[in-house]
C-alpha cells in the first residue's frame, strides 16, 4: 500500500497540485500520477482521491478521470470526469471539460440547468480545435490515421459531475447546486440517512458532453437543495474504478477507502478512479 498523506498539501504533490491558505483551498489533479486519499478542512470538510487502472500505469498513459476542487470561505466548488474510452482521447475531454465548468462555476453566480446547457454547448469550438491541434496525425501509417481520423470526427467524450455547496454566514443554512451526465456515482447523506435514489434514476452510461455536439442522450441533469444549520450532510462522488463502494451505506475510515484506491487484491485498479467527499 503507498503512504498515506491526510494533509499533505503541497504544490508538488505527484497526483496533483493542492494549494491552501486560510479559508482558501483548490485541488487539481493531474492524470498522470495517483493522488493516494488526502484530508482538509476549512469551512467544509474534504476527501479526495485519484487512481489510475493498472494497465494504464503499466503503460505509462494518462488516466481519463479528472477531479478539481476550490474552496473559498464558505464557498466549494468542484468537478469530478470520466473521460470516455471509446471516445477519441476521451483523456482531453476529462481534462479539458473539468477545467471549464470549474471556471464556469467559480464565474456565474446564478446557476441554473439552462445556464449549464448553454455552457456546455458553448464549449464545443474550442474543445474541438484544440482536440484537432493535439494529437497530429499526419506521421501515423495510412490504415491507423484513417481509424484515428475517423475517431476524431466523431468527437472526445466524457461524463461529469459538477456543484456548489454555499454556507451562509454563521453556518445557519446551506445551499447545494449540482449539474451532471453519466453514470459517475452521486451520494448524499443527511443527518446520516442516505437519500440517493434521486440520484440513481438519473445516472446513465449513455450521457454525456462531447466535444462535437455538447451535451448528448438527454440534457443535463440538475439537483438543488437548501439545508439549516442544524443538519448535518456528507457529499460523496466517484467514478466506476470505485464500484466496490456502491454496496457500503455506511461512513468509511480514510484506511479503508486508500485499500480500494490501491486495489492490491486485484493487482491493481481495474478502471481509473475519483474520489470526493464533502462534509458540512
Amino acid at each position: 500500500m503507498r503512504a498515506m498523506r491526510m494533509a499533505t498539501l503541497s504544490a508538488s504533490d505527484r497526483g496533483g497540485h493542492a494549494k491552501q491558505q486560510q479559508d482558501n483551498f483548490r485541488y487539481v489533479s493531474i492524470q498522470t500520477g495517483e493522488q493516494p486519499l488526502t484530508r482538509y478542512q476549512g469551512k467544509l470538510k474534504c476527501r479526495y482521491g485519484y487512481g489510475r487502472a493498472a494497465e494504464t500505469v503499466n503503460q505509462g498513459d494518462a488516466g481519463q478521470d479528472f477531479v478539481a476542487i476550490r474552496m473559498q470561505g464558505n464557498v466549494c466548488h468542484f468537478v469530478l470526469c470520466d473521460g470516455v474510452g471509446m471516445s477519441y482521447l476521451g483523456d482531453f475531454a476529462a481534462r479539458f471539460l473539468g477545467s471549464a465548468l470549474l471556471e464556469w462555476l467559480e464565474t456565474t453566480s446564478s446557476l441554473t440547468a439552462e445556464g449549464v446547457e448553454q455552457f456546455l454547448q458553448s464549449l464545443t469550438g474550442s474543445a474541438s480545435e484544440q482536440l484537432e491541434q493535439l494529437q497530429p496525425l499526419d506521421t501515423s501509417p495510412l490504415l491507423l490515421r484513417e481509424v484515428l481520423m475517423e475517431k476524431r470526427s466523431q468527437g472526445s467524450q466524457a461524463m461529469y459531475v459538477c456543484g456548489r455547496i454555499e454556507l451562509t454566514s454563521g453556518r445557519r443554512k446551506s445551499r447545494v447546486w449540482l449539474a451532471w451526465q453519466g453514470d459517475s456515482r452521486i451520494r448524499l447523506w443527511r443527518n446520516g440517512q442516505e437519500q440517493s435514489e434521486q440520484f440513481q434514476t438519473h445516472c446513465k452510461t449513455n450521457e454525456r458532453w462531447s466535444t462535437r455536439e455538447g451535451s448528448i442522450g438527454g440534457r443535463p441533469h440538475v439537483f438543488e437543495m437548501k439545508g439549516s444549520g442544524s443538519e448535518s450532510f456528507r457529499l460523496q462522488l466517484y467514478t466506476d474504478g470505485l464500484n466496490d463502494l456502491d454496496a457500503i451505506g455506511t461512513y468509511i475510515p480514510d484506511e479503508h477507502i486508500q485499500v480500494l484506491l490501491d486495489a492490491a487484491h486485484t493487482g491493481g485498479l481495474e478502471d481509473d478512479a475519483a474520489f470526493i467527499e464533502l462534509e458540512w
